[in-house]
């Protein structure tokens, strides 16, 4: 295919409206199912077979699954979070039955019966404790297009989770189900690693556009740059669901470390001709997961370290590998101490006095409630002196945010404690590193690498998941110690 006719049918796709709502693209649709939603639930839910009888039980028609499938389709959101929390409510585990053979189990051992007979009643209780809707799952996932179903299926769970449009302890177990089951097929001896090029296939790359959620694509000389020359893009698939990228990262190549997003995104020539020698780094620059419903399913992780093994293979030269990362909630995080310092103690103890008055001089207002406006825009970065006046004290506020704000002893930052499970080092943070609107309205422009050491790599993972101990560099470090010792929260 020539460029001309990759290039229009490119145009022609990113002219296309919004895709619909995800659901099920892959599943047959003839006409709906008929019947109420207990109904279809009945007929399409199998009975949990007896102990005795498991391994023979013949497993459920395949009409049936496929009549959930398509019954499931056609509802609207409200009703599928409705019948989504009766599924759960009505076709779990039969507790009455599993609290009686839990009884015999701890009956059993008080009386030091021989381990024969333990065994084989705790393994009838492990079968009593699979919930019915489990049996429906599984069979599913052996349909064409069931796979996908299952992960958009779990979409809708945790959505109905999140808005509370479904709620209650047996939801949030069947939510636990479909991750625990999704988990086993997704592991990453079942995913396929491939390089996206300018070659892949149109649909490929327009799926790619879409689902960027870092640094989004502005149009199709965009998308070429970032799978062209000095950039390589990977993402990770599934057999069960050919075509559909399961999540994506995006690498810069580069002499340095980079310290900005303007540099690795920007309008440049789509022909440059790639040299081996100029390349030492890599820089993971965008890591974005596609398909919400296997959320909490590990799959960057491994991503990152297969994507690594490439690069080597491909660049034996490379030495550096380090991501330039986004640091979302930065900001809102910010503007909250700022709010509940003013309540507290009716000052700003964030700042100091004399960065105070010279951010005032320049303002021409209170520092804490112009700061709170200025910060919810881009405006403040077109101030030259207003940018140098920030540049300290935000600086110290960010590597507190990352370094000393904490959830259950890990970090606070969902990016930062991403990168720190995986070994890597807090090492640089980088002022007006992203001056788009997004970068400085969510962290006030700034970005920051962490860097993996593969030598150190599950040294480090080791100590932050045992030990909750974050591995940072002097910088970082410096910062932190210059926000305790001027600002206090």
């Amino acid at each position: 295919m020539t460029l001309r006719w990759r290039r229009a049918l490119l145009l022609a796709w990113l002219r296309l409206p919004p895709p619909p709502p995800r659901m099920m693209t892959s599943v047959r649709q003839p006409e709906p199912v008929a019947g109420s939603m207990e109904e279809v639930l009945t007929r399409s839910v199998p009975p949990l077979p007896a102990y005795e009888t498991k391994e023979k039980w013949p497993p459920p028609a395949e009409a049936q699954s496929l009549g959930f499938m398509r019954y499931y389709a056609g509802l609207e959101r409200p009703e599928r979070a409705a019948f989504l929390a009766r599924l759960a409510a009505g076709f779990g585990v039969d507790h009455a039955l599993v609290a009686e053979l839990s009884g015999k189990v701890l009956q059993v051992q008080q009386q030091q019966r021989d381990l024969g007979a333990v065994l084989q009643l705790e393994d009838r209780l492990r079968h009593y404790l699979t919930p019915q809707y489990k049996l429906l799952f599984s069979h599913i996932s052996r349909l064409q297009g069931g796979m996908k179903f299952l992960v958009d299926l779990r979409a809708d769970v945790v959505e109905s989770l999140a808005s509370k449009l479904a709620e209650g302890p047996q939801i949030r177990e069947m939510n636990g189900v479909l991750r625990s089951m999704l988990s086993e097929w997704f592991s990453v001896g079942f995913l396929n690693l491939e390089r996206v090029t300018w070659q892949s296939p149109c649909e490929l790359l327009q799926k790619i556009s879409e689902y960027e959620a870092v640094h989004p694509v502005r149009n199709w000389t965009d998308m070429k740059r970032r799978v062209g020359s000095y950039r390589r893009c990977y993402a990770f698939f599934h057999s069960a669901m050919p075509g559909e990228p399961l999540i994506v990262l995006h690498v810069a190549l580069t002499n340095q470390i980079s310290n900005n997003i303007q540099g690795i995104v920007k309008e440049v020539s789509t022909s440059e001709t790639e040299d081996a020698n100029k390349i030492t780094s890599a820089i993971f620059y965008s890591i974005s997961s596609t398909q919400q419903g296997l959320q909490g399913v590990e799959l960057g992780t491994y991503l990152i370290k297969r994507v690594v093994k490439e690069l080597q293979g491909e660049f034996s030269q490379i030495k550096h590998f380090s991501s330039l990362s986004p640091i979302p909630g930065f900001t809102k995080w910010l503007l909250g101490e700022l709010t509940s310092q003013m309540k507290e103690s009716g000052r700003n103890v964030l700042f100091t006095d004399s960065e105070c008055k010279e951010i005032s001089d320049i303002i021409g207002g209170p520092v804490t409630e112009t700061l709170k406006q200025l910060l919810t825009s881009s405006e403040w970065t077109k101030s030259d002196k207003l940018v140098k006046a920030l540049e300290t004290p935000l600086m110290r506020l960010c590597a507190w945010y990352l370094y000393g704000e904490k959830h259950r002893g890990f970090a606070l930052n969902p990016v930062a404690n991403f990168h720190l499970q995986n070994g890597a080092v807090m090492w640089r943070i980088n002022w007006m590193a992203d001056t788009s609107p997004r970068g400085v309205t969510v962290s006030c422009g700034m970005m920051v690498n962490y860097r993996y050491f593969l030598q150190d790599t599950s040294t480090n993972s080791a100590r932050y998941l045992r030990m909750k101990h974050i591995e940072a560099s002097e910088q970082v470090l410096n910062l932190v110690s210059q926000f305790q010792k001027n600002s206090k929260l």
